[in-house]
């Protein structure tokens, strides 16, 4: 379904980022309804293959996906997919991934190189996305510049700070995807 302007009337988008770095708190932050979860306990099994440095704390992680809705207004409904973070459930980005209109790329600076494979992932295929740094606990290493530097990505990419536990900041990174989603349609429809 479309509305009057041509503009889908429903969207799907993809949270994605390294193991722990918040998209399971962001969907679940921003949803007006019940997520849907794929949340399994950590075992001692995994920890020999999970890096846990940096989230000592955590004890369960995303083997499937995670799902929201965030209806914005009359003519926009956001569908959400949170993907798992962990290589070994990577195979599954390929089908989460299948219509969306843009994505949310969610770091830590602690852990940066975490987040390549999905830039790399989202760019091979040509999917708008925006870079978020998770700012929780008040966590804020460097600026937004130093961070566009070290992900070397495209200047047109947004990058923003954003807290995935407050509604209003995981608001805000979405609506700003959705801003960059439009705007890199209409440049690649040479309007």
């Amino acid at each position: 379904m479309h509305d009057h302007n041509g503009f889908p009337r429903t969207a799907k988008i993809v949270v994605a980022g390294g193991f722990g770095v918040g998209k399971t708190t962001m969907v679940s932050a921003i949803s007006e309804i019940e997520p849907l979860t794929t949340e399994a306990p950590l075992t001692q099994t995994s920890a020999t293959v999970d890096d846990l440095t940096g989230v000592n704390g955590k004890t369960t992680t995303t083997v499937a996906l995670d799902f929201g809705r965030l209806t914005l207004d009359d003519s926009l409904t956001l569908y959400l997919f949170g993907t798992p973070g962990q290589h070994r459930f990577w195979n599954s980005w390929n089908h989460i991934v299948i219509g969306a209109v843009g994505a949310i790329v969610l770091i830590d600076t602690r852990r940066p190189t975490d987040c390549f494979a999905a830039i790399d992932f989202f760019e091979s295929r040509s999917v708008p996305f925006v870079v978020a740094i998770n700012d929780f606990d008040g966590l804020s290493l460097y600026d937004t510049e130093a961070v566009r530097d070290a992900l070397d990505v495209d200047p047109e990419t947004p990058i923003i700070r954003c807290d995935a536990r407050s509604k209003a900041a995981c608001r805000h990174a979405l609506l700003t995807l959705v801003d960059h989603a439009i705007q890199t349609e209409r440049a690649y429809l040479g309007g």
